[in-house]
């Protein structure tokens, strides 16, 4: 007698926001409760790991950019694996899984095996730290649109459309950038940039160290390089006066 296969349930790809657990989704909540296996980023925040319930298989597939990483095949093969077992599978990311997240490769590889899926969108880095600088991503007759780059992909330094960057009142939020900010502060200036242009470094945006650096554009890499987490450029935003007084009155009587 053949044994029948168990039912493939669909794969959950959960954005896990920035950091904080109070920055998830009730439905990323829920998928993570209901989990048989939870296959996270190294980027997802301590405070969201500690809500996966202890019976829950964990796989750490950790990656970091110009450093030691998961390959993304390795990954793709235990995605596939656990939900061929009927497994309730979520593929757990930091931030947004849309947002320079490779989702595409690992729906792909699910389609290949006709693995079902869902995708439950998270907050991204760029709206939570704009939010942590008192700062809207947008505004009527400053910037018309908002760019969202990389400073890096697979072939190294990522390039873009430096001239129009580099044009007065654009706003971008650069991922990934930290390591790139001496070379993408020389395109930027190279192409008219100004070097007042405000930049804001924001490490471990929602977390409990999160930190937030004020610089320009010609003091940006010089700034980066002390900063130790995960970080976003907030190109042409500048953390609003009153976000300042904020944390200096805090840390005055912490």
């Amino acid at each position: 007698m053949t044994q029948s296969q168990p039912p493939i349930l669909p794969v959950a790809f959960v954005g896990a926001g920035p950091g904080a657990a109070e920055m998830l989704t009730l439905g990323a909540l829920r998928a993570i409760e209901g989990a048989d296996v939870v296959i996270h980023d190294r980027l997802v925040g301590p405070e969201v790991l500690a809500l996966i319930p202890a019976h829950v298989t964990r796989v750490d597939v950790s990656k970091e950019g110009f450093g030691p990483s998961t390959p993304q095949s390795a990954i793709n093969a235990l995605i596939v694996g656990h939900a061929l077992t009927g497994a309730r599978v979520v593929r757990l990311k930091g931030g947004d899984p849309g947002i320079f997240g490779r989702l595409d490769e690992e729906m792909t590889a699910l389609e290949a095996h006709g693995i079902p899926f869902r995708v439950l969108p998270g907050l991204t880095s760029a709206t939570v730290a704009a939010a942590a600088i008192g700062q809207s991503l947008t505004q009527r007759g400053r910037n018309r649109g908002l760019r969202i780059v990389t400073g890096h992909d697979m072939d190294g330094f990522a390039d873009q459309d430096w001239a129009a960057l580099a044009r007065t009142g654009e706003v971008a939020a650069i991922y990934m950038g930290k390591k790139a900010s001496r070379f993408i502060q020389g395109r930027l200036m190279m192409h008219g940039a100004a070097p007042t242009t405000p930049v804001t470094l924001v490490e471990n945006a929602s977390r409990a160290d999160q930190r937030v650096v004020s610089a320009t554009l010609a003091t940006l890499a010089d700034e980066a390089g002390c900063l130790n987490g995960p970080a976003i450029l907030l190109y042409g935003l500048a953390p609003r006066a009153a976000v300042h007084a904020l944390t200096d009155l805090n840390e005055a009587t912490g």
